[in-house]
């Protein structure tokens, strides 16, 4: 949701800075092994507790991500490579970070709390799979409720406010598994095959069979022959004789 409606403003914003990272010389597959550097280290400060350790090195494993598509762009070395490079670090990422939360909650609340940091990266992964396979077969999946913005805003504030931090777990559950299915509707309407129109009779064909002769003519203008039921003869009653 804040990657459709903002990312196009933020990265013009970014943009005087990547390119005074580019003149630096400074690499974008560098800043994205920094990135996941940072997020190894923030699932392991999670794991043990340090929820404010944990939420600044959380916010320095996003910067390194945002600022890696605008030093490619700016220094001319975006590829392919690059690209691909990018979402394995980041679905790794996600999982570190998700992995240390599941840790701490083994070890502070034992039972089912783990699962759900778990059940939460699963989603998170099917959410990015449908568009990476969505895109492969030339649809479009971006969008949704819940994407890699928004659960990161959300697992900073969890460990900003430790207390919140099964609560804001179930929201991320639910939103990110309405997300998959936006996505998956979204996909599916674009791969649905579209019958011509002119194989359906409209309410306007309807009209015109009424109102017309022996042809009407349809909404798109061609005229079309009108086949009336036959007709059968009326039997006739024979009366009965007068007697």
């Amino acid at each position: 949701m804040l990657d459709k409606r903002w990312r196009d403003d933020f990265e013009r914003g970014l943009k005087p800075v990547g390119s005074g990272l580019a003149r630096s010389g400074l690499s974008p597959d560098v800043l994205t092994a920094a990135g996941l550097v940072f997020a190894a280290a923030t699932a392991v400060t999670v794991a043990v507790g340090e929820f404010r350790w944990g939420l600044l090195l959380l916010a320095l494993s996003a910067l390194p991500d945002v600022l890696d598509g605008a030093v490619a762009k700016a220094s001319g070395r975006a590829s392919a490579r690059g690209a691909f490079f990018d979402s394995v670090a980041d679905r790794v990422a996600d999982a570190s970070v998700l992995g240390g939360v599941a840790w701490h909650l083994s070890v502070t609340q034992g039972g089912g709390a783990p699962v759900l940091a778990f059940a939460v990266a699963a989603l998170a992964m099917l959410v990015s799979y449908e568009r990476a396979r969505a895109e492969s077969l030339g649809f479009s999946g971006k969008g949704g409720l819940m994407e890699r913005a928004e659960r990161l805003l959300l697992l900073g504030i969890a460990l900003l406010v430790p207390t919140l931090l099964v609560p804001i777990l179930w929201v991320m559950l639910v939103l990110t598994g309405l997300t998959a299915v936006q996505r998956f509707a979204l996909v599916w309407r674009q791969g649905t095959p579209r019958v011509p129109r002119d194989r359906w009779m409209t309410w306007r064909d309807l009209r015109d069979i009424a109102s017309s002769g022996p042809t009407f003519r349809r909404a798109d203008g061609t005229e079309v022959a009108r086949h009336r039921p036959a007709l059968r003869p009326r039997r006739e009653r024979r009366r009965p004789p007068v007697r």
